[in-house]
């Protein structure tokens, strides 16, 4: 059969298969490969975007953002992968400064990992870092209330929303569903995409911490633009061309090593000189 004569659900298997393997198409080399119209391809990618299959971009598609079940499955994947990428993350922190935590699991072990003694401020939506940070002296805890959704593991609403919204971080460590330099920051869940935007445009820098899984990938809900991200923490293996993206963007890109490695927790990419993270500009 030749590829004109493709019935539409072969073409989209085609097409999920070459998404899963290159991690993103392009509409117009999809067109000329499968020898068909772009009109066709983009209704393509319009029917599998629909089908929960992909998440279209300008000019194509996305993998759709990994969902790992609730926040209480998530903490038991991956732990000593998020705990290398905690500890990358705390090259970003500086004393006196407020954090804004929202849920996650590698939020929880950034929580896990917070410096002794730095004089920091943590504001949390998330029951389970509200917990954790309740034990320690060393930190004036603030928690965001309202109604708890299991699933996502925080406090979100219009009042959860108005009351973050008030508090402007030095460093936001938003909670992240998907990844990447063309869709930005997106979340899975709409409340929780709301909320993380508030807090998002209330904070002075956002930082994103993404596992493999979810680097250049898009969730349903944008949060946030890439070029709005001022630093970036990967895994030591994260795709070095969503990295190069990113940092073309503005964003300091930072690597974990291999969680096997306790020697040598970090190292920078690009290299960077040890400069602060930049103020977010203010939303639009």
């Amino acid at each position: 059969m030749s590829a004109e004569e493709l019935l539409p659900q072969q073409r989209h298997r085609l097409i999920l298969e070459r998404l899963l393997a290159e991690g993103r198409v392009i509409a117009v080399d999809l067109a000329r490969e499968l020898e068909v119209s772009h009109d066709t391809i983009r209704r393509d990618l319009r029917e599998m975007a629909a089908a929960g299959q992909c998440r279209r971009v300008y000019g194509g598609a996305l993998p759709m953002a990994p969902d790992h079940g609730s926040l209480a499955q998530r903490r038991t994947q991956a732990p000593t992968r998020k705990a290398a990428l905690a500890r990358a993350a705390l090259a970003l922190v500086e004393r006196g400064q407020l954090l804004f935590l929202d849920a996650g699991s590698t939020n929880i072990a950034i929580a896990e990992v917070l410096p002794r003694d730095f004089d920091l401020t943590v504001a949390t939506n998330a029951p389970a870092i509200a917990a954790l940070l309740a034990q320690r002296d060393d930190i004036e805890l603030i928690v965001i209330g309202g109604r708890v959704d299991p699933h996502v593991g925080a406090s979100l609403g219009s009042g959860a929303i108005r009351d973050a919204a008030a508090i402007v971080s030095d460093l936001y460590f938003v909670g992240v569903c998907g990844a990447d330099a063309q869709a930005g920051i997106s979340a899975i869940d709409y409340e929780d995409a709301q909320f993380k935007r508030a807090v998002a445009a209330a904070s002075r820098a956002v930082v994103a911490v993404a596992t493999d899984d979810k680097l250049g990938t898009a969730a349903p809900y944008t949060v946030w633009p890439a070029e709005g991200v001022q630093a970036l923490v990967i895994e030591h293996g994260g795709d070095a061309a969503e990295a190069e993206a990113f940092a073309r963007l503005g964003a300091r890109v930072l690597r974990a090593e291999p969680p096997t490695d306790a020697a040598r927790v970090l190292r920078a990419d690009p290299p960077t000189d040890g400069a602060r993270v930049p103020r977010a500009e203010p939303a639009d």
